[in-house]
């Protein structure tokens, strides 16, 4: 097995391309589990931890530019404000030791259906995008066409993830998971939701219960539909039980899960609309305080 230590992001995109089946190392908290387990055997291994810039965020304007190897840790400690929905995600995953570890680019890059990441950056609207590099130059993927089968992206074989770009919250946002116990725990099920006031959209999020994270779309035109006609996001007014009701069918319907060892497919149903539920009165109660302090 090669060992690949780039210094610089050029050298690593260099070693890529000559090496397009060597597999990326940051954090190490999976690639690590399916080496030790034979799980996976690659010809090469590509690290990629003395590349400062993978490590690094920005702001630009209404966009914040996450580096693919930011850890969890530092989401939650200097990102909870902007991205408060992946932050409750990455609160999640695994123990303290994991989120010093790993990060959001790793779950991209394994593009698991229970990656805890999916879920929260899908929520975060249709402008979210991942930027993918190669020598032959870079691209933004929209985050709804990443994802292209069980642990399947739509990377090239020389391409790398150095960022994900994610507008800042303008609007409450949640992350529920369910695992058979509280920590340290892959997900039976997960749901991202979040409110979009500027556009007057809302964002929701699927993981563990579809071959791919996605998005329930007719959930998401409902909810608009009812918050705009009924001048809800103006009012703040209390969304009726029956309006919540639906959009947990709704989310309900837009899975595609397995029976497996940690649950069956009529129970990650079920728990995917009480979760769409609870996340959607927890936003909507965060919102209504919001328009009632500004009035």
């Amino acid at each position: 097995m090669e060992f690949l230590r780039p210094a610089t992001w050029d050298e690593a995109l260099a070693a890529k391309a000559e090496y397009p089946t060597a597999l990326p190392i940051s954090g190490g908290t999976d690639v690590m589990v399916e080496m030790n387990f034979d799980v996976h055997r690659p010809s090469a291994i590509l690290d990629l931890n003395r590349i400062p810039e993978l490590r690094e965020w920005a702001i630009d304007g209404d966009v914040v530019k996450l580096g693919a190897s930011v850890p969890y840790t530092r989401i939650i400690d200097e990102l909870s404000e902007q991205l408060p929905g992946l932050a409750k995600a990455a609160h999640t995953v695994g123990s303290p030791q994991i989120r010093n570890r790993g990060s959001v680019g790793g779950n991209l890059g394994g593009a698991s259906p229970a990656g805890d990441a999916h879920p929260a950056l899908l929520a975060a609207g249709r402008d979210v995008f991942v930027e993918a590099a190669s020598v032959r130059g870079t691209r933004l993927i929209p985050i709804d066409e990443f994802y292209v089968g069980v642990k399947r992206n739509s990377l090239e074989a020389d391409e790398l993830i150095k960022a994900v770009h994610i507008p800042v919250a303008d609007g409450p946002q949640q992350f529920s998971k369910i695992g058979t116990r509280n920590a340290m725990v892959i997900a039976v099920c997960a749901f991202g939701f979040a409110l979009h006031p500027k556009n007057g959209t809302v964002g929701t999020g699927i993981g563990s219960a579809a071959p791919t994270p996605r998005r329930a779309v007719e959930a998401e035109e409902y909810l608009q539909g009812v918050l705009a006609e009924r001048g809800l996001w103006e009012s703040g007014a209390l969304i009726p039980a029956d309006v919540t009701r639906q959009f947990g069918e709704l989310v309900k319907a837009a899975a595609s899960p397995i029976d497996d060892v940690r649950g069956t497919a009529d129970y990650r149903r079920h728990t995917l609309a009480v979760m769409a539920r609870r996340t959607l009165t927890w936003c909507w109660n965060d919102y209504s305080k919001q328009i009632r302090s500004a009035a």
